[in-house]
Parts: structure tokens; sequence; C-alpha cells
């Protein structure tokens, strides 16, 4: 059985996994036949058994029912501190729109205003980091320099498990931090020969194709970690003496920090520093 992501897709897994051999939830941006054509529920169906028989689904992981409180926690969490970014941001806008300075956090004072959101996120916080505790990933990932309780608690409602990551280039790939590359004509005739040209492959960036959210947490430990101090730090500078450019550097110890929680939480180990070799990045 089949069907694509959404808001109910999580509910209908839990539900029906158990009632059928195989349930498959798949990933709608990559189902470009349903835009072909005509659309209604029925043909849509069709379709999707179409590409369910024939392999061409891209499943969406579900599969940690332990984790539903903790992942509902974090999606709150996160919704709510972007509402509060945005109030702030129209509190500025709107004090511009006046040619009144505003410069610095004081304009968000309490003594100013008073703001439902940021009373609402400190009630969530300590429910948040209490549920992350009732799980031993929590202790191990906040080894790791910069990554904190919140992100610790982030981190594990959104990989779940790490065993559903086969090696370090697929939680690049799904954090966003996969480099995708460009080639064509591999092969040419020379004198009668096919030989493998020795055109060098084109890097075209990142994978667009990405989990946002974790994205913004490893880049956002990387950052935070590039300007404080410690062995996060070291390998960061380690990075720009080898000439290396600044925003190239703090990408690569992003995949590093991604690594090494990965590592970290399938194996239960502690964090070492070693780990932080270059020549393994």
């Amino acid at each position: 059985m089949t069907w694509e992501e959404g808001t109910w897709a999580a509910w209908l897994y839990d539900l029906l996994q158990l009632q059928v051999m195989q349930v498959l939830v798949c990933d709608p941006r990559r189902n470009a036949l349903l835009k072909e054509g005509n659309k209604s529920d029925k043909i849509d169906a069709r379709k999707l058994a179409d590409l369910l028989r024939t392999g061409m689904l891209r499943p969406v992981y579900h599969g940690e029912h332990g984790l539903r409180t903790l992942r509902e926690l974090g999606r709150s969490y996160r919704t709510i501190s972007q509402d509060l970014n945005r109030v702030m941001n129209r509190i500025k806008a709107l004090y511009r729109g006046w040619s009144i300075p505003c410069a610095g956090t004081q304009v968000y004072a309490p003594r100013y205003r008073e703001d439902g959101l940021q009373t609402l996120r400190r009630t969530l916080r300590p429910e948040l980091l209490a549920e992350s505790r009732k799980h031993k990933a929590s202790k191990l990932l906040r080894q790791i320099p910069c990554i904190g309780p919140i992100r610790a608690a982030r981190l594990i409602a959104l990989m779940q498990t790490p065993h559903r990551f086969r090696s370090k280039r697929q939680l690049w790939t799904y954090s966003g931090l996969g480099i995708e590359t460009r080639d064509s004509a591999q092969y040419r005739y020379v004198q009668g020969q096919l030989q493998r040209t020795k055109k060098p492959q084109q890097i075209r960036g990142l994978n667009q194709n990405h989990n946002h959210e974790m994205k913004e947490i490893f880049k956002g430990a990387a950052t935070r970690a590039s300007c404080g101090v410690g062995p996060l730090r070291d390998f960061y500078v380690a990075l720009l003496e080898k000439g290396m450019k600044p925003e190239m550097a703090r990408l690569t110890l992003a995949r590093k920090i991604a690594a090494i929680a990965l590592t970290l939480w399938k194996k239960e180990e502690r964090f070492d520093a070693q780990q932080l070799k270059p020549q393994a990045a």
C-alpha cells in the first residue's frame, strides 16, 4: 500500500502497517508522473499504483512509534520560534517605517511590551527537554561541542534512528550537505578505440531536495563552533590555514559534525577530539 507524504501520513502509517505486507509513504516531490494529464483521486491512485509496481517511488521514513510526543514538541517549538522571529522583524519594520532608531534588542524588552509568544516558548522548552531526556541518544549527542539540549532534542525528533542512514553520505544528502555533480560525454572514440575522457566532473552545488530543518541545525552548530573555542574551532582554523574559503570551511565543519553525530549515536561511543582529523572529513 502506498500514499503520498502529508498531514495524515504518520497516523495512517501507524494504523495500517499491520494490516498489509508493506506500507510505503512516498515523496510527492518525486512523483512527476502525477502532474501530467488529467487529475482526479481515481487517476492519481492508478498512477501511484503503477509507480509502486515498477519500483519508482521514493519512500519517506516512518517507523519510530516512541518518538511521536518528542516530534510534536520539537515541531511546536520550531514553529513558535519562527513566529517569534517574524513578529520581532515586524516590530522593527514598524519603527523603521516611522524613522525611529531601533538598533539592538531594547524594543523587545518586557518593559515596553508583553509578548505571548515568548511566554509560550518558555513554557514549551522544559517540556521538550524533559521528553528528550527519556532517550539515551540525548546524552550521546550533547557530548558534541555546540550541540546543546535543544539541538539534540530536535535531532532525535527528526532522525528518529541513526540506522536509517547506511553511511554519513546518506545523512549529508538528507541534511542538504551532499554535493551534486554533473558529468556527460564520459567516453569517446580515439583512433577507433573507446577511451574514457579525462574531463573532471563539474560540481553543481549542494543537493536541493533535503530536510531544511536538519540543514539549519548542522549549519547553525558549525557557525557557532567557528566563532567559539574548542576542538571544532581548531578544526575550522586548520581548514582556513590550508587556504579554504570561510564559507567552504563552515560547510566542511557542518559535514564533520553530522558525521560525528551519526557515529556516536550508532555506536553509542563517547566524543573523541581525534575524530576531527582533517583527513577523515
